[in-house]
């Protein structure tokens, strides 16, 4: 089907940069002070790791936010342009400050302290009014994007009407209210990991979560960090393993995974296929320190799938920068 939408992808989302430090430490008050053994400030924020790899998966982007006029917001927009993430839709505004998140990893785990800043400010007035721009609407960290919140439903429900699918990716609520029932209507495809859909659900069971989930969500992906991901689609299903790599830093790797998975499923790969891509961006993101870094492009994924995931019946579009509609 040959398409008509200036972009695949439209992102109204957070934008932050993630201070990253590294070492097997424990934070303690009381002035102890404690060494670590590096530090990388990188782009980070769900929104914008997201976008840069659904970017460099080939999909055509446009991202829209706030960053403050500041060094930071700089920062930001210089890495999403670099990876190919149209910014024209980012709101500099001199009266905020860019947000940030400071981490500590450990590799395989981390501990995270964010300041909201101009996330806070993301709101309605930041949202595009024509709705024909895009194929897609991707949805991302309701809980931090205080100011647009209350008008999500009816961005999401505006999507549907112009012929848009809808994708959420909640990430985690640092209030566990977990009040998503009205972004669930409006959803094609849900994309929490483990924890946060039992927590959306309100049951620990996971096959029972699933299988409630799988009644409301016509395609729910259950990320699974090492152990990879599962995604179902009415009676269909699939799952997908991790790579195996050395981790360095796991941030922003679920997020990568949504950037593979929806490159798949907006060119019309099976969900098998799509969920093996998924996996494919989340691991090799995984090797290097950062979010936005690490991420493969189209022909990598490809050639990684081709090497390790044969047999998965992926297709190769006529150019990876210009996916067909599904």
């Amino acid at each position: 089907m040959t398409r008509s939408r200036p972009y695949d992808v439209l992102v109204v989302g957070e934008l932050n940069v993630d201070i990253i430090l590294t070492g097997d430490v424990v934070p303690e008050f009381g002035q102890v002070e404690k060494l670590v053994d590096d530090l990388t400030v990188c782009a980070g924020a769900s929104g914008g790791i997201f976008a840069a790899s659904a970017a460099k998966m080939g999909l055509r982007v446009l991202y829209c936010s706030v960053v403050g006029d500041d060094p930071f917001g700089r920062f930001m927009l210089d890495a999403l342009q670099a990876a190919g993430v149209d910014t024209s839709g980012v709101r500099v505004d001199p009266a905020v400050k860019t947000g940030v998140g400071v981490q500590l990893s450990t590799g395989q785990d981390r501990a995270m302290l964010t300041y909201l800043g101009s996330i806070a400010h993301v709101g309605p007035r930041d949202v595009p009014t024509d709705w024909s721009l895009a194929r897609h609407l991707h949805v991302v960290s309701p809980f931090l994007l205080t100011g647009l919140r209350p008008s999500m439903p009816e961005m999401m429900a505006r999507a549907h009407a112009a012929g848009m699918t809808v994708s959420l990716d909640t990430n985690w609520d640092p209030e566990e209210r977990w009040d998503v029932a009205d972004l669930l209507a409006h959803t094609d495809v849900l994309l929490p990991n483990e924890n946060e859909l039992r927590a959306i659900a309100g049951c620990d069971a996971l096959d029972d979560v699933i299988r409630l989930m799988r009644e409301r969500i016509p395609v729910l992906v259950v990320k699974r960090g090492e152990r990879g991901a599962l995604a179902f689609r009415g009676d269909e299903c699939a799952s997908s393993a991790a790579l195996d790599v050395e981790v360095r830093d796991t941030t922003g790797a679920g997020d990568s995974f949504d950037g593979g998975f929806l490159a798949g499923w907006l060119r019309g790969e099976s969900l098998q296929t799509c969920a093996t891509l998924g996996a494919i961006c989340g691991s090799l993101t995984t090797t290097q320190v950062g979010g936005f870094n690490g991420q493969p492009t189209w022909e990598e994924a490809m050639a990684v799938l081709e090497r390790h995931c044969l047999g998965t019946g992926l297709r190769s579009p006529a150019s990876p920068n210009h996916p067909a509609q599904p």
